[in-house]
């Protein structure tokens, strides 16, 4: 008999290793009967995370039919969305289908929503075989299900906004709310991947915390020139976020808050020289490895407050699509990254 606390972690659908949380399983059940705590959730649509979709595209070459069958294969053994390389997932939205009368969510059957909680821990059934998706971009149309837990998070899609576009917000909603709870009025903060859609919010979460100067560090012209015209950052440099000195030489002068919204590996050891002693690291990606920055800050001899954006904060998909709505530059920036 599981303990309430177990059935609201959702332990109880872990088939292997048994006694585990949902996201530290290799395969979940995704098929037993809605639980009187649970909610389940006919699927519409997944968002794959950044860093999961560039590995699962670069492995295999671009070919969007093998990255549509490692999707497909990755759910079929799981029992959910997780990239066995980087260990990420993403998020789903979808229409809620069966509600328990225990479940403390507050939604309704017909509720459309987006899940807060990652695909990695959710558990999921695909039944189209992906049939409307030709591999390519992070925005899966999809059909299947999807069970909620009592401590899951979910939000009612915004009526106001179309779906791909709330998706990809709520999908980095994390990233502006870390980023507002850390800058203080008056400090300097740095945002790796500042044209992204994590990053672009997360400058805009900085302008409006009233740092005094907000430095955008994008990897090529092209971005530059994107986010200057947005109007988001104070400053905008060009910069390899995997080159530790490249950044440093970039900014200059070493800021008080950095925030890497980078999806690729290796940002770590110049964010941490990017930061001034005392200062504090923000690694809002999948793509961090936490070893390389814990032993890099060490080896540095950098005293800096390293923290995790763990993708929830409480407000934080409000947040977001008020940063959406009311910023013409973040509206110029993620907008073709959900309409290409």
């Amino acid at each position: 008999m599981r303990t309430a606390t177990e059935r609201a972690l959702g332990v109880h659908r872990v088939l292997e290793p048994v006694g585990v949380l949902p996201q530290a399983a290799r395969r979940l059940d995704p098929d037993a009967p809605t639980g009187p705590d649970e909610v389940r959730i006919d699927v519409e649509r997944l968002n794959l995370d950044a860093a999961s979709y560039r590995q699962l595209h670069e492995a295999h070459g671009g070919d969007g039919a093998a990255v549509r069958d490692a999707v497909l294969a990755i759910v079929a053994e799981r029992g959910k969305m997780q990239n066995p390389v980087t260990g990420s997932g993403g998020m789903l939205i979808g229409r809620v289908a069966e509600v328990g009368p225990a479940s403390p969510l507050g939604l309704a059957v017909g509720d459309r929503v987006a899940t807060l909680v990652s695909l990695t821990l959710t558990p999921l059934r695909i039944t189209d075989g992906l049939a409307r998706w030709d591999g390519h971009g992070e925005q899966v149309p999809a059909q299947g299900t999807a069970v909620l837990f009592a401590r899951s998070i979910a939000a009612v899609l915004p009526d106001d906004l179309p779906e791909n576009v709330a998706l990809a917000l709520l999908d980095v909603c994390g990233a502006p709310a870390a980023t507002e709870r850390v800058v203080r009025r008056g400090t300097s903060v740095a945002v790796l991947g500042a044209a992204g859609k994590s990053g672009c919010l997360s400058v805009a979460a900085a302008r409006d915390a009233h740092a005094r100067r907000v430095v955008g560090v994008v990897r090529d012209e092209r971005e530059a020139a994107a986010l200057r015209a947005a109007d988001l950052a104070h400053e905008v440099v060009v910069a390899d976020a995997t080159d530790p000195l490249a950044v440093a030489a970039a900014l200059g002068e070493p800021v008080d808050v950095t925030v890497v919204c980078v999806d690729v590996p290796g940002a770590e050891h110049g964010a941490v020289l990017a930061t001034v002693d005392g200062g504090t690291v923000v690694f809002f990606s999948m793509a961090t490895s936490f070893p390389a920055a814990a032993l890099g800050a060490e080896g540095m001899a950098a005293d800096v407050t390293m923290l995790i954006g763990n993708g929830y904060t409480p407000g934080h998909a409000a947040l977001a699509l008020d940063l959406y709505r009311r910023n013409a530059g973040v509206r110029a920036l993620v907008d073709p990254r959900v309409h290409p």
